[in-house]
Formats: structure tokens, sequence, C-alpha cells
């Protein structure tokens, strides 16, 4: 899976930083096990009602996984798709969905977990027949543990997708591109085929789905007040007007109403149209963006996304 010139040749801190948390917890689960310790159990998402369930398991279990292939696609799938969103929104607030979506998968797990739990009625009997062995019902819903990044990079997906619409991707074997949206979309459906069939292959489907969800929510959330996660300067406004309001009074020595010298206002206003003519720079990056994709950006303008989200 790819799509052409991809964009810098360096990942970005928190994607980096990710990648890097989540290859030494799976190299920490390993070493564990040479001292009895089980650090899929203790940090993986057990079941609200289970006696091993502790609140902050809905931040640990996403740098936990299962196995090898499992924590390679993940953490393929955020380099690929995390550094692009993380250049497009910068650090923080791509930081911020990243655990928004892990949680919300988490917590979606739960609740189908309760509702599983509640329709096969589990909590009317004290012991059940798991794999043809008879186990007490406390040690059964203890086996319920969730582990992966995966509903927060189902996450990135989504916002991706809504990012760069257009994107073609290459994913192997198809033959032939596919546009961002559809690939988004024919995921979505996979999954939720996937949690809806009988088939116990022992994915978090509905997880997955959560991760989506809860993204979907946040970026909804984002643009319905006026902070939209698309526009790079929406989230410094209300910090620009403050340091405003804090640089008009605290400046010692002056009245109330500040006076400004001839060279002082010639400075502001240079200081303000070089900031007016950068932000609408950026704006117009971001509007090609949205109409033809991020590969139609030209290196200088690549250059200038990044380093706007750096800021």
């Amino acid at each position: 899976m790819q799509f052409a010139n991809s964009y810098h040749s360096s990942t970005p801190p928190v994607t980096k930083n990710l990648i890097i948390i989540n290859l030494l917890f799976f190299l920490a689960k390993f070493v564990g096990y040479r001292y009895n310790i089980n650090l899929s159990d203790t940090l993986g998402l057990h079941f609200f009602l289970a006696s091993d369930f502790k609140i902050w398991q809905l931040f640990t279990y996403m740098f936990m996984h299962a196995d090898l292939s499992h924590i390679l696609f993940n953490m393929f799938a955020v380099w690929m798709f995390g550094r692009i969103m993380e250049n497009v929104w910068g650090p923080q607030r791509f930081l911020f969905y990243y655990i928004v979506c892990g949680v919300g998968a988490g917590l979606m797990q739960e609740g189908v977990q309760y509702l599983t739990y509640i329709y096969k009625g589990l909590s009317l009997y004290d012991q059940v027949n798991w794999n043809g062995v008879i186990v007490d019902m406390a040690d059964f819903l203890n086996v319920w543990t969730t582990v992966g990044a995966s509903g927060a990079v189902y996450g990135i997906l989504l916002a991706f997708g809504m990012t760069f619409p257009n994107e073609s991707l290459f994913i192997f074997p198809l033959p032939v591109p596919i546009k961002a949206k559809f690939f988004v979309v024919g995921y979505a459906a996979i999954e939720l085929f996937s949690a809806l069939s009988s088939s116990n292959d022992g994915v978090a489907h509905f997880a997955h789905l959560g991760g989506m969800l809860f993204g979907l929510l946040l970026i909804l959330h984002w643009r319905n007040n006026g902070n939209n996660p698309f526009n790079r300067h929406s989230s410094r406004r209300f910090g620009d007007s403050f340091r405003n309001f804090f640089h008009r009074f605290s400046r010692p020595g002056r009245p109330h109403m500040d006076v400004y010298s001839k060279n002082e206002r010639n400075q502001d206003y240079e200081y303000n149209a070089r900031k007016r003519e950068h932000e609408e720079e950026i704006d117009r990056i971001l509007k090609k963006v949205k109409q033809s994709g991020y590969t139609s950006l030209t290196e200088e303008e690549k250059r200038k996304l990044f380093d706007a989200s750096q800021r």
C-alpha cells in the first residue's frame, strides 16, 4: 500500500515516538515472559466487570500487541498515514486525535462485551464450559482481554480519507489505484460485515469501528465549533487573541490606553502584513490539497506545510 511522493523524508516527532514506544512495549512483553510477567494481561484491556480490569488499561492496551504481524501492520499504517496527518494537523492535535480514537475504540469494545454478557445471560451462571473445560465465571471474564493500536489506526485512516479523499492509493494485490475515500469506506464495510458475522476470529472488529466512530465525532465537533482540523490557523486564533490581550496589559510604565511610537506602529504593521501573507499562503496550499490531493503539491509547498505544522 503506497501513494506517490510521500511528504518529507523524516518522520515527524509524534508519529516516530508512537512507533518507538509500541516497539519497546512489544519487546518488553517478551522480556517479561522470562520473569513470569504477563504484560498483555496487566496492560491489556479487560472487561470492566472482570476482577483484573483497571481504568488505566483504556490507555495502556493500545501499546500492546498480540504478535509480530499485529504490530507490523499497525505501525506500518501509523507511519504511512500518521506522518501525513501530523504534518497537516501538527503534533499536538494529531496526538490528541490518536489517543481519543484509541480510548474510544476501547470503550466501544467494552460496550459490545457488556451486550454479549447480558445477551448470553452470563450473569446467571457461576461457571462456564470454555472449550470443553469448566471454569469459574470470574476467571472466564478475565480472559476477555483486548490489545493493540488498531482502533487508533482506523481513526487515522478515517482522517486521511476525509482530508485527502481523492488521493490515489496502490493496494496490493489490486492492479489499479483506488481513491482514499473508497478505501476507507471499503475498510469500514469489511469491518462491519466481519463484526456482524458469526465467525469468531479473535479480532476486535467493533473496536476498529469504534476508533473510526470516535474519530468522525471528533472531526465533526471541530468543524461545528469553528475549530476545523483541516484549517491550520483556526486552533491558533484563541492563542493569538490571548497573547495580544496579555501583551497589552503587561507593558510596564504604560497607561491603560497604549501609546505607540511611529516606529512601533510600522513594525506592528509589517509583522501583521507578513503574518497575513503567511496564513493566506497556507490556506491556499490546504485548499489545493482538498481539491487536487496531497501529491499535487510542489516540494516547496510541502515544506511550507510541514514548517507550519511545527509552529
